[in-house]
């Protein structure tokens, strides 16, 4: 698989071009990597960038974009007239979104179903009450009889609410996570869980615009980002969901968090111990490979599928 765009991230490298090659130089480790190889150059984070490299990709039309360490766009060079993204955005805009968001409702659900599976496995009581799975199982075969988008996304929002009922279940009463909530959190496992879907969606958003795809050109969901959540879904349980389960689980200190009713705060401890765990746990070169089976899919040359994590 080639992927054609190059992701730079973190801080501190050094990046010079010659005629032919892409350099980049990081704590003694040189990388080389030939320009005709690379349409689009992400840089996240703080790096040194030679004019060089500026000019070399220009002159031959690549695009450079710049991002946040977290991934948060900042900004797009191409060479001056030139919209190579043009292409990809218009197929993205014309794309059945009945068809998307089915297939990816329903990988997202499958990969739900699994990880409650493994998670039963390993409780020592009941997980379950009698007939969820069941409900859910329903849920995933009920899919494919939906003929509109809206009520796919229903459909999917009754899975999700269901699947984070059951995995607190495995998670400590006394910290308090009965569900998936919306910020400000006041319990520490909703608000770990959004640091990971903060890290996940960062390297969601480069591959996407990576790719020339629009962010905001959703198919199972709508608004700004709407692609870049549609990216994230099917690999949250395995990327984020399991990580975090197993970190509560074997227990936290309550020096690193402080609860309120008003909100949770995560101590700098706390955070400087999850980011290596995401940076682990958090699959680039799969979600490069998803970008790239949308991007032949809106062009035609495949059918879309969802990447196996």
């Amino acid at each position: 698989m080639r992927v054609p765009w190059k992701t730079v991230a973190g801080f501190g490298a050094h990046l010079k071009a010659t005629r032919n090659s892409l350099i980049i130089q990081r704590g003694g480790r040189r990388e080389e990597i030939p320009l005709d190889s690379i349409d689009h150059l992400l840089l996240m984070g703080g790096h040194s960038l030679h004019t060089s490299v500026v000019n070399a990709l220009l002159r031959s039309g690549k695009t450079i974009s710049f991002f946040e360490a977290d991934g948060q766009p900042l900004g797009i060079l191409r060479r001056y007239g030139e919209h190579p993204d043009e292409i990809i955005r218009n197929a993205q805009d014309q794309a059945p979104s009945h068809s998307y968001a089915l297939r990816l409702a329903k990988a997202a659900t499958i990969n739900r179903i699994s990880l409650i599976e493994s998670l039963e496995e390993e409780m020592p009581g009941r997980l379950l009450y009698e007939g969820e799975m069941d409900i859910i199982r329903q849920h995933l075969a009920e899919f494919e009889n939906l003929v509109r988008v809206d009520e796919i996304r229903r459909v999917y929002r009754m899975v999700s609410d269901m699947y984070y009922e059951i995995v607190a279940r495995t998670v400590p009463p006394g910290m308090g996570f009965r569900r998936r909530t919306t910020r400000p959190h006041t319990d520490v496992v909703n608000s770990i869980l959004s640091v990971g879907y903060g890290m996940l969606f960062g390297n969601a958003c480069v591959a996407a615009i990576g790719g020339d795809c629009d962010p905001d050109r959703g198919f199972l969901h709508t608004g700004r980002a709407g692609l870049v959540h549609d990216l994230t879904e099917p690999f949250k349980p395995a990327m984020i969901d399991r990580p975090v389960l197993e970190l509560v689980r074997d227990g936290l200190d309550p020096g690193e968090y402080e609860s309120s009713t008003e909100r949770c705060i995560l101590s700098d401890e706390l955070l400087e111990r999850l980011i290596p765990v995401f940076h682990q746990t958090i699959r680039q070169d799969i979600l490069d490979e998803q970008v790239l089976a949308l991007r032949e899919s809106l062009l035609g040359t495949s059918e879309f599928f969802v990447v196996k994590v």
